[in-house]
């Protein structure tokens, strides 16, 4: 059908002509936005926001490893942001596209240098603990109210996991977290790199999977809202989020979250931009945008972790910045570990266990 020029103008002041209008693709985790962030973007720079998510690095990583991803953001955790790097998967930041940099939190900045010598790639969007979310009610139902919510031995115990079987248990389906964390249960360090010494949890995992309701990555968080499991042993800001869907249903699920007496990993998420992204440009605006510090505030009031932004913390909610399961005090920080990327030998070695664990085989 013929249109009128009047006609054409409204529907290009409409948007109705979109494939022309200016994009910025960004990969982020599942649950890991307030989406209305995305809105106050395009809001502000006429750039669309073509926004996917993940729930593990292992797909992010194939993507960004096999190139042409197609993404100008990408939200990988620092161990495997080094090993990225190495790869030639990103590009360095142009810093001088990113001034709100300032902002940013130098204690955390110098964490991720592990990851990123002089923090040239990325740029910190949240860091977290990983730990165990309780339904505490029915937990002290199964295992009585002594029952070690602050402890490993909640999971890697296959006299607890029996019986919280019954209840409902899902534990993350991330090999490069959960084996580290038996590695701290059994006295060994978190960190090996040696086939020999992480093949030690192998009896510990496999005592355990048979109690397992689901090794995954994101179900957890409705799983323990909705009460139809007792246990997770997840991310803390997912956790978190669980407790307040719960909370906002009252529904009577009381959830909590706590980081295990015998230390935890912390962990950071990084904004970067791959080295075949197809608008740069946009990137360094959707990353500066996000280093802003009301909406680097915005983002953590919404998805409950920390984030690497020191001028934000003025901006937080105050059961988010009060809150020790997100910001830790100084004594649980120090006993806090980090892990570095395994070479591609043990790696595959590491994802040969971690089948074996959860098929049972």
């Amino acid at each position: 059908m013929k249109r009128t020029m009047l006609s054409v103008a409204a529907l290009i002041a409409a948007g109705a002509f979109s494939a022309s209008a200016e994009e910025v693709h960004v990969y982020n985790w599942s649950d890991y936005i307030d989406e209305e962030l995305l809105t106050k973007f395009k809001d502000e720079t006429g750039i669309d926001v073509v926004y996917d998510v993940f729930d593990s690095n292992e797909i992010l990583e194939t993507k960004l490893l096999a190139g042409g991803s197609g993404y100008d953001v990408v939200v990988p955790t620092g161990s495997f942001l080094q090993r990225q790097i190495q790869a030639g998967a990103f590009q360095k930041l142009d810093k001088a596209q990113l001034p709100n940099i300032g902002n940013m939190w130098d204690v955390i900045a110098d964490r991720v240098s592990k990851y990123d010598p002089g923090n040239e790639y990325a740029v910190n969007y949240m860091w977290g603990t990983t730990g165990i979310g309780v339904n505490i009610n029915k937990v002290k139902e199964v295992l009585g109210d002594d029952a070690p919510v602050g402890s490993l031995a909640l999971v890697f115990d296959p006299a607890n996991m029996e019986k919280l079987a019954s209840c409902g248990v899902h534990i993350l389906d991330a090999p490069t977290e959960i084996i580290p964390a038996a590695l701290r249960y059994i006295g060994e360090d978190p960190d090996a790199q040696d086939l020999e010494t992480i093949e030690k949890v192998e009896p510990v995992l496999t005592a355990i999977a048979p109690y397992v309701q689901k090794f995954h990555s994101s179900e957890y968080i409705n799983a323990l809202a909705n009460g139809d499991i007792c246990v997770a042993f997840g991310w803390s800001g997912d956790v978190l989020m669980a407790r307040d869907r719960a909370a906002e249903a009252d529904n009577g699920v009381e959830i909590e979250y706590h980081i295990p007496k015998e230390g935890a990993l912390m962990w950071f998420d990084q904004l970067a931009v791959p080295v075949d992204a197809p608008n740069p440009s946009a990137a360094h605006k959707f990353i500066n945008f996000m280093m802003d510090a009301q909406n680097a505030a915005a983002a953590s009031n919404y998805v409950y972790y920390a984030n690497g932004n020191k001028a934000s913390q003025e901006f937080l909610n105050e059961d988010v910045i009060g809150d020790g399961a997100i910001y830790p005090d100084e004594e649980t920080t120090s006993n806090l570990y980090t892990t570095s990327p395994y070479d591609p030998k043990v790696n595959r070695g590491v994802t040969r266990l971690w089948t074996k664990i959860k098929s049972g085989t």
